[in-house]
């Protein structure tokens, strides 16, 4: 009787359809108790007792390892995905070479992502140039990219009217963190004396220890003090993107093995650096050693071509005033060069 109580009470727990199993054991148990003592009872019953047990719990252990594997994820995600993407002309498989994380990234948030930005005012083509920019942007929600409009509002002092420009200009700002990314650079640069950063928003998005302070330290390093440095950075912010090994050193080089020149007129003039070294700088710097001139750097490199020959002949024909005459670099060279373009 005791063992009869252990079956009926173990199996109704691991199993739903356990019903037909007391039936025949209380059938046994009851032939048996007619012809034996209940002692050769229990040992007459544990034989044929113990084999369906074990098996019932084997087929318990196994029940739900099987079916975990076979449940097939949504076959239509990726299907839908690629259509709705179609749909405003955007390739998938070309935003996955570029942005594996796409694929993961549930539809119903990728839709909300691109009805926010056609609801705030950027038009289907617009949309193509940003993700074609920034894949990024389609894996990033909506309360992701708010606080980036309200950052550039309320912190960066943009003016609203010149919002869609600066994404447009940038769309890498949309998906930067604000608090890891956007606030951090933008108090470097405040730091440095850069005030109207709502100027330079596009370096918002740059890393402060990856890309800014490295190019501070490389002026440090070919002889500039970080005052001077900084001054450069200030007069022109422009020089936080180009890069220290394809711009900085080849362009360096040449201006100090080639063209001989001193440091102070590149603080003075740090635009240098925005200037083509093979197309701009090394041409013109060449026509004036032919000709035995040298023009201070602004009037060397803003000046267009025209503008250019014309004062170079001029020169030729009359004597230019040396680096250390006072009249090295005259008022009427400065209002030239503020009315041409280059």
């Amino acid at each position: 009787m005791q063992e009869t109580h252990f079956l009926s009470t173990s199996n109704p727990k691991p199993f739903s359809l356990p019903t037909p199993n007391p039936n025949p054991k209380s059938q046994f148990q009851s032939s048996s108790s007619s012809h034996h003592d209940p002692s050769s009872s229990f040992h007459h019953h544990h034989s044929p007792k113990t084999p369906p047990f074990p098996t019932l719990s084997k087929t318990k252990t196994k029940s739900p390892s099987p079916i975990k594997p076979h449940s097939p994820p949504p076959p239509s995600d990726f299907h839908d995905k690629a259509l709705y993407l179609d749909s405003i002309g955007l390739d998938l498989f070309s935003l996955l070479h570029h942005h594996p994380p796409i694929l993961s990234f549930p539809l119903p948030d990728l839709k909300s992502t691109v009805h926010f930005l056609t609801s705030f005012g950027f038009s289907t083509l617009e949309l193509r140039r940003l993700v074609g920019m920034c894949p990024e942007i389609l894996a990033s929600r909506v309360s992701d990219i708010v606080p980036v409009f309200t950052f550039l509002l309320r912190e960066a002092r943009v003016n609203g009217s010149d919002l869609k420009r600066v994404i447009n200009r940038r769309p890498r700002l949309l998906a930067s963190s604000v608090k890891h990314r956007l606030r951090p650079t933008l108090y470097f640069l405040q730091s440095i004396g850069i005030a109207d950063v709502n100027k330079h928003t596009s370096l918002l998005s740059c890393s402060v220890e990856d890309k800014l302070q490295p190019r501070v330290d490389y002026l440090e390093k070919i002889g500039f003090s970080r005052r001077d440095a900084l001054v450069m950075f200030r007069r022109f912010p422009q020089l936080f993107c180009y890069s220290i090994e394809q711009n900085f050193e080849p362009k360096f080089n040449y201006f100090v093995v080639e063209m001989g020149r001193e440091l102070k007129e590149l603080k003075e003039f740090p635009h240098y650096f925005s200037f083509s070294l093979e197309n701009r700088i090394r041409p013109r710097h060449q026509r004036c050693v032919d000709k035995g001139v040298c023009f201070p750097l602004p009037v060397l490199l803003k000046t267009s071509e025209a503008k250019f020959r014309e004062r170079l002949e001029v020169c030729c024909n009359s004597s230019i005033p040396l680096r250390s005459s006072p009249l090295w670099c005259t008022n009427s060279i400065s209002d030239d060069l503020n009315n041409e373009t280059i």
